[in-house]
């Protein structure tokens, strides 16, 4: 992967936010700050923001459309956008699948990682 620019790895606010018992921030860094990252990406329905609006893709409300292989179609689409545009500085997305079985929507983003290019999966499961 010569044509990832290097990335230093970085510490973010942990995710779910919270204070350490000393009364400081809690912190992480790598893979737990990357997939902290796409879990907001994902779950933060555009608007939902003020001064991003933009931000996000609102994979929650995909909970309350019809299952099925187009509604899956445009979610792989949506998600794979909303990454790409979200955390181009920190990841390249490989592969996002949505598989519809019943009333389960199965959810997964295969990604590499740009600080160490480590390739890395989140899957995701709604009912």
């Amino acid at each position: 992967m010569a044509d990832l620019p290097a990335v230093r790895d970085t510490t973010s606010f942990g995710f779910p936010f919270g204070v350490t018992r000393q009364g400081r921030v809690r912190v992480q860094g790598g893979d737990a700050s990357t997939r902290a990252k796409i879990v907001q990406v994902l779950f933060t329905a555009p608007g939902e923001r003020v001064h991003k609006p933009d931000f996000g893709c609102g994979l929650f409300n995909q909970v309350f459309e019809a299952n099925d292989p187009v509604r899956a179609a445009a979610t792989e689409f949506t998600v794979g956008q909303a990454l790409a545009r979200w955390m181009r500085d920190e990841i390249v997305v490989d592969a996002v699948s949505v598989e519809p079985d019943g009333e389960v929507m199965r959810v997964k983003v295969v990604y590499t990682r740009r600080a160490d290019e480590r390739r890395q999966a989140v899957r995701i499961q709604f009912r």
